[in-house]
């Protein structure tokens, strides 16, 4: 699985299929997107008009709530794969765990289904917390290779992180810089660093996302930032920057709670 990636989020299917194809142009190889994002159809296009091989793809999406079942999670499979116009996907996630609904246990069995008949190569979650994973693993016996979750410098997550990390579970981050309200990029010891190392303020905080062992996805449609944040490979952070950056963390201030919201 590449170390960064595109998120399409909230990109339409024609603004995805651009943004797809000339992201893989640029260089990107790990694509993210969900059932619930509209844009499947998009972003098959656009994995289609790059040219490149699929097999040198790493194509992530998710299935929804009602999805949640076994056999929901076949079907699934195959509506997702045919609006990608794909064969397999690399990587297919539970987007949300909806535990008021509490079928997400049978969701992560159909899951398990797809990766021992060969359609998925990886399989996870999205936005579940350490208890879901319990239950889900004392269910199941089986780890998950991914749980992608909310992450910035001020959501750090760092239990989380340590939780995962002792499963064997990869960390991804879903709105790694944070969203356009959250100053991140603004803030003082970000643009301290961003001076003092002749990067953006962008590239500081996705290094931090790779010194910190998490997997970033931003998103962006812009040639120009798509180039900015997949170059930060040339570069590290020292410890001290790397906790100074960490220290912007709130607390769990603003975490969307998945024990109350999901789709």
């Amino acid at each position: 699985m590449p170390r960064l990636g595109l998120g399409t989020w909230p990109l339409d299917d024609r603004e995805a299929e651009v943004a797809v194809a000339q992201a893989v142009g640029i260089g990107y190889r790990l694509i993210d997107t969900a059932f619930n994002y509209g844009n499947e159809v998009g972003v098959g296009r656009g994995l289609a008009a790059s040219g490149v091989k699929r097999e040198e793809l790493f194509v992530t999406t998710k299935l929804n709530k009602e999805d949640h079942g076994v056999d929901e999670v076949q079907r699934a499979f195959e509506r997702s794969a045919t609006k990608l116009d794909v064969d397999y996907i690399d990587l297919l996630l539970i987007h949300w765990p909806n535990p008021a609904q509490d079928r997400y246990v049978d969701a992560y069995r159909g899951l398990v289904r797809l990766l021992e008949d060969g359609r998925v190569n990886a399989i996870g979650l999205s936005n579940f917390k350490p208890a879901h994973v319990d239950r889900m693993l004392e269910a199941t016996g089986v780890v998950p290779d991914v749980d992608q979750i909310e992450l910035d410098p001020t959501r750090t997550r760092a239990a989380e992180r340590e939780y995962l990390q002792a499963k064997g579970i990869l960390c991804e981050a879903w709105s790694p810089l944070g969203g356009k309200d959250a100053g991140i990029r603004e803030h003082p010891v970000v643009t301290r660093i961003a001076e003092r190392r002749g990067r953006t303020a962008g590239q500081i905080v996705l290094r931090w996302h790779l010194e910190i062992g998490d997997v970033p996805v931003p998103k962006s449609a812009d040639a120009g930032r798509q180039r900015e944040n997949l170059s930060v490979f040339d570069f590290v952070l020292t410890p001290d920057e790397v906790a100074e950056i960490s220290a912007l963390d709130r607390g769990g201030e603003g975490i969307t709670d998945s024990d109350a919201f999901g789709h």
